[in-house]
């Protein structure tokens, strides 16, 4: 699909141009994605996007929107308040009152990442699921492993079909080729840190 001018924003703060590129492409090779598989379903060409990446256009809103849908990525994780994450801190640590969240289930289900994408070998969410949340199916990643702690509630932990009830205060880990499901066990909200490596959300 061929870009017009409608399509692009002229380059206005150029530092918060190369942020957001940045930002784009530190997720892309987060998510091992080439450059033509974020592209297509953006509907804009491979060299749009590198341009984006390399901060030498601004995109529009809409632009921007289809670029982080084909990575599963809400806009906003691309922003951060003033005085939020800045500086060199910005590339190992996340303040509590900057994580980026994503929802699921009619938001009985949330993750907030607790790591930075400049991190890409391990990463650390907070999963917080209400009672009746799921995963849903069973699901795998090609390669390294996962673990985590059950904060609060009772976390109901499956593994290759072996059904497992997981108690506040308890851990686990496991290989991440291994087919897992979980789900809430109970009427108390379940609380668990999350650890996976390479990084996949």
């Amino acid at each position: 699909m061929a870009q017009t001018l409608a399509d692009t924003a002229p380059t206005g703060d150029h530092s918060d141009t190369r942020q957001v590129g940045e930002t784009l492409r530190l997720r892309r090779q987060m998510r091992g994605m080439s450059l033509k598989q974020v592209a297509e379903p953006a509907g804009i060409s491979v060299g749009m996007l590198s341009q984006v990446e390399r901060g030498l256009v601004a995109p529009s809103i809409k632009t921007l929107r289809a670029i982080c849908a084909a990575m599963d990525m809400p806009v906003n994780w691309l922003f951060h308040r003033d005085g939020e994450n800045g500086g060199q801190a910005a590339e190992f640590v996340v303040p509590a009152n900057a994580r980026r969240s994503l929802t699921y289930l009619d938001g009985a289900l949330t993750k907030e990442l607790l790591t930075p994408d400049t991190q890409p070998q391990i990463q650390m969410l907070r999963f917080v699921m209400k009672p009746g949340a799921t995963s849903g199916e069973p699901y795998s990643n090609a390669e390294g492993g996962k673990c985590g702690l059950v904060v609060a509630g009772t976390l109901g932990l499956e593994l290759n079909g072996v059904e497992m009830q997981i108690n506040t205060g308890d851990s686990f880990a496991f290989p991440a080729s291994s087919l897992v499901r979980f789900w809430t066990i109970g009427e108390e909200t379940c609380e668990v840190i999350w650890v996976v490596a390479p990084a996949t959300v």
